[in-house]
């Protein structure tokens, strides 16, 4: 993992511009799994993490 790339928990900003959690890094940091920032949607996988946008880092968007 490089700072610059988005890891489990960020906050992030697919490539069609949709804002989503990081749920997953797998296939040994091959594969991103996102979810829906808000709701149960379905979740989606990109194996671009160069196309992930970082909006927060994991704990700065996070609630009281």
């Amino acid at each position: 993992m490089t700072a610059a790339r988005a890891w489990v928990g960020d906050l992030v900003r697919d490539g069609c511009g949709t804002r989503a959690i990081v749920t997953d890094v797998r296939a040994r940091g091959t594969v991103w799994v996102l979810r829906p920032q808000v709701g149960n949607g379905p979740h989606w996988e990109t194996d671009d993490p160069d196309t992930l946008e970082i909006v927060a880092r994991r704990g700065d968007h996070d609630g009281p």
